[in-house]
């Protein structure tokens, strides 16, 4: 359940299920939203599962099972992958060192099973684990203007600058830890992580004190990040090859072995993977998404656009498929999300929408450039 429902509400929120997780998504102008965010900032309740370790052996023990080097220093994250043996990924998470714990936050589905098969391994560690999901708030806030936003309420700590670094201070009477993120919508930004008790108390804060924030759901969100190129588990991530897609921060060649690191280090040497993710500009689409008021009705234009897992043909050869298709705040016309043959160029092709092809347009990525760059933004080899 989200933390601030009746501030939610207030707003004219709508909500769905976020892997067994209620959360916000939309307040009835998403794309109107989105540009407010592009623009100048906005904050979102985020919807993680969060796990905590403790005990002397809790960064080897991490470190030891993810695809990245867990920090050893209090105030330092990073971004890791949990690979099965065959090198897809089982879940992403952000890994913090926060002193005599780690949190690890989590798509929300993934916290119980992480820590049961987690709890399984431990034997002669001292490590302690157990999900401490409902004890903390987390929102983020996003935007060109995120620091000037967060500096107006943040009191005893400067905004942190380093990607995933984070610092503590208090906003109004509550104590809070401030992150920066990585940028997974293109801007720069921050996640703000409070006690569950102070999070209403702390969201109004985000929206109405100092510089005021759009508030923002996850609709908007899933549309920012498929502009920003940001690969998320929901839609890429599961099951996928990291190298597929271009991943590279997640990983750390040069750690001692992890699940799935032998597939993963066999693509990598191959020099390229077999598919690639890439931006598609959903061109004949466009006319019937303009005719649609997407602030009268958000899920109108969604109806219009190619389901998740639509074939992708390059002339009569099929070379991908959708993972994620919306409809961009920037520009207001349909894009799209396909992993694709690595050898697909730029270029026409077509997509299967309600069993028509549909012109469309391999893109580069990120589709927008904003006031920053998502460190998720895939990255390959040369050809």
């Amino acid at each position: 359940m989200t933390l601030v429902s009746d501030a939610h509400s207030d707003h004219g929120a709508t909500y769905r299920d976020r892997g067994g997780r209620e959360v916000v998504d939309h307040y009835g102008k998403p794309e109107r939203v989105g540009k407010a965010v592009r623009k100048v900032v906005g904050a979102i309740e985020m919807g993680y599962g969060i796990l905590a370790v403790t005990g002397d052996d809790r960064v080897e023990f991490v470190d030891n099972a993810v695809s990245n080097r867990v920090p050893t220093t209090d105030g330092q994250g990073v971004y890791a992958l949990l690979l099965d043996p065959q090198g897809g990924i089982e879940t992403d998470m952000y890994v913090y060192n926060a002193g005599e714990r780690l949190l690890v936050f989590l798509p929300p589905e993934r916290a119980e099973p992480v820590l049961d098969d987690w709890s399984s391994k431990v034997f002669i560690q001292d490590v302690e684990l157990r999900d401490a999901s409902a004890e903390f708030g987390v929102f983020g806030v996003h935007g060109p203007m995120s620091t000037e936003k967060v500096a107006s309420v943040l009191n005893g700590a400067g905004a942190p600058e380093e990607p995933l670094s984070f610092v503590r201070g208090t906003m109004v009477d509550a104590g809070v830890t401030v992150i920066a993120s990585d940028s997974p919508l293109g801007e720069e930004g921050y996640e703000v992580v409070c006690a569950a008790a102070d999070a209403p108390d702390l969201f109004d804060t985000l929206l109405n004190r100092g510089l005021n924030a759009a508030p923002f759901g996850y609709r908007t969100w899933d549309a920012l990040t498929a502009e920003a190129g940001t690969p998320l588990f929901e839609y890429e991530l599961r099951g996928t090859v990291p190298n597929v897609l271009g991943i590279r921060n997640a990983l750390d060649f040069e750690k001692g072995c992890y699940v799935g690191q032998e597939v993963v280090s066999r693509v990598e040497n191959r020099g390229r993977p077999s598919r690639r993710l890439v931006g598609l500009r959903l061109d004949g689409l466009v006319d019937a998404i303009a005719g649609v008021d997407g602030d009268a009705d958000p899920d109108a234009s969604d109806e219009r656009l190619p389901d998740r897992g639509a074939a992708v043909f390059d002339g009569d050869e099929a070379v991908g498929e959708v993972t994620r298709a919306v409809v961009a705040p920037t520009s207001g016309d349909p894009i799209a999300l396909a992993l694709v043959g690595f050898d697909t160029v730029a270029g026409d092709v077509t997509v299967r929408v309600d069993g028509a092809e549909t012109a469309a347009t391999v893109a580069d990525l990120p589709f927008v450039d904003g006031s920053a760059r998502s460190r998720r933004l895939p990255t390959y080899p040369d050809a």
